[in-house]
């Protein structure tokens, strides 16, 4: 079986469920305001094993009474979290609106995962040179990030998500780099590329800039895919959304499974796009992602 390692952020979310999203100084009521296992770097990681990968989760969680939940869905998934590190203070914390249109917005307290140090990356090197795929986001810090592509030896996944200042030689090291409309904007100017703001044009900016490929996600539309010189569309089943929390996570982690199996990155990113188009279905994260076996939609 191929092996992906996730090096990233490991949060419980607290999930509420409201109208539509608030404006500065007002008060809504809300419903939900339930915990659940996420984080970027988790939630990759549970959509990579349920995609099929053999996956390892490197990460860091708190020692707080939340932490067991950061991890339920990773090891019922059966990632290995062996390298998953427990340190002093709070696991980091998600809060997550959601309104009637399933769209969302979300404030990260980074907690634990403010911990993942170089160093501590340095100790993951051997697991992480291993790795036929290495996914990493910006829910740790950019010097972590670096020192964990430094160590690679199989194939990059870089997910620009949040937008963090990284070294450019991040970015260049990406094979693909995963980014949404907002992402591939900010990254093509942390690499020098003029303002643009046509997907297409932000597309082609970043392959000229140097990176090696590109996928861009586009929610319902689906998503844009460059490695040569022509940029393929690859579309999205048509499905009604109930929550967009997680999916382009789970984006993320059904490519680079589909990567490290040796497909190619738009037959990877069909499927990827499969794969999330079932999660907005679901309320949650990682509880919306696709038990092994499950029919995606077409």
């Amino acid at each position: 079986m191929s092996r992906v390692v996730v090096v990233g952020s490991l949060n419980v979310d607290l999930h509420l469920l409201l109208q539509r999203h608030i404006t500065p100084g007002e008060t809504l009521l809300a419903s939900g305001g339930t915990f659940s296992p996420g984080g970027k770097g988790a939630n990759q990681a549970c959509a990579a094993a349920l995609a099929g990968a053999e996956t390892t989760m490197c990460g860091a969680i708190g020692d707080d009474a939340s932490s067991s939940v950061a991890t339920s869905l990773l090891e019922a998934a059966g990632v290995d979290v062996s390298h998953v590190r427990r340190v002093p203070g709070p696991t980091g914390l998600a809060v997550v609106s959601v309104d009637a249109e399933g769209e969302n917005s979300v404030v990260v307290v980074p907690g634990a995962n403010a911990e993942v140090s170089p160093a501590m990356v340095d100790d993951w090197a051997d697991v992480i040179a291993g790795a036929d795929v290495v996914v990493l986001q910006g829910e740790i810090s950019a010097a972590s990030n670096l020192e964990a592509s430094r160590l690679v030896r199989g194939r990059l996944v870089v997910n620009l998500a949040p937008v963090i200042d990284v070294a450019p030689e991040l970015l260049l090291a990406a094979d693909p780099l995963v980014v949404n409309e907002h992402e591939g904007t900010a990254a093509l100017a942390q690499l020098g590329g003029r303002e643009l703001t046509d997907p297409e044009a932000v597309v082609r900016g970043l392959r000229e800039s140097g990176v090696s490929s590109v996928v861009m996600t586009l929610g319902a539309a689906g998503a844009l895919i460059a490695h040569g010189d022509e940029v393929v569309t690859v579309a999205s089943p048509r499905v009604r959304a109930v929550d967009t929390v997680g999916a382009g996570d789970a984006f993320c982690g059904a490519l680079a499974a589909r990567l490290a199996e040796g497909e190619s990155l738009e037959a990877a990113s069909a499927y990827a796009a499969r794969f999330a188009a079932y999660t907005v279905q679901f309320e949650g994260a990682q509880a919306s992602y696709p038990p092994r076996g499950t029919g995606l939609p077409t």
